[in-house]
């Protein structure tokens, strides 16, 4: 029998405010913090009353867990879609603005238009609906939790992908993060054209 692990509070937060806003989605980011790679976000607009088991704040749950969840969330989902602002856009426009263009990329990209956008953090994207930021939001809403690991889960998909391409900086080992083992791989490979230049200038 399967286990079942539900964080009600959760899916209470988005039912309250479905009261007044009935379509919300949830939104989040991934890879603002890494050396290297794009960076990641996900809209999600969950159904009301649909109750996924173990649906949580994407940092808590396990990476086979994620894996799981992100194939349950994109098939019970009404609507979902993921965004990147590139390596790019990073250097050029700074890692915070990156993210916030990501994710509203993001909302931009629902087949479904939302009547509030429930974003992850302290800032907004600049997006056409109603919006509200909600600090910790992954651990506060379940929409975002949906958008937190459907980010992360493709984040870490793509380094993966970058790792056959560039199979000296072990990125599916740290996926891009400033860990010991990256910056002695930068010492001595130096930078790749998938490395955030402004993150590295020390190194530059």
């Amino acid at each position: 029998m399967a286990r079942i692990i539900l964080h009600k509070e959760l899916f209470e937060y988005d039912s309250e405010l479905r009261r007044e806003f009935p379509v919300i989605c949830g939104v989040d980011e991934a890879g603002r913090g890494p050396l290297a790679g794009d960076v990641y976000a996900a809209a999600v607009i969950l159904k009301d009353g649909d109750l996924i088991n173990y649906l949580n704040d994407s940092k808590k749950l396990s990476e086979k867990r994620r894996e799981e969840l992100y194939d349950v969330i994109c098939e019970r989902a009404l609507a979902f879609s993921i965004a990147t602002a590139s390596v790019e856009e990073i250097d050029k426009l700074n890692i915070l603005n990156a993210a916030m263009l990501a994710m509203k990329r993001a909302v931009e990209g629902l087949k479904i238009v939302p009547d509030m956008a429930l974003i992850d953090g302290n800032r907004l994207p600049d997006l056409d609906c109603t919006a509200r930021f909600v600090v910790k939001g992954d651990a506060v809403s379940a929409s975002i939790s949906a958008a937190s690991i459907l980010a992360k889960v493709a984040r870490d998909r793509y380094m993966k992908e970058l790792s056959e391409k560039y199979p000296q900086y072990a990125f599916e080992q740290h996926k891009g993060y400033g860990t010991k083992l990256h910056y002695e791989i930068l010492e001595k490979y130096g930078i790749s054209d998938v490395h955030r230049r402004t993150f590295l200038k020390k190194l530059l």
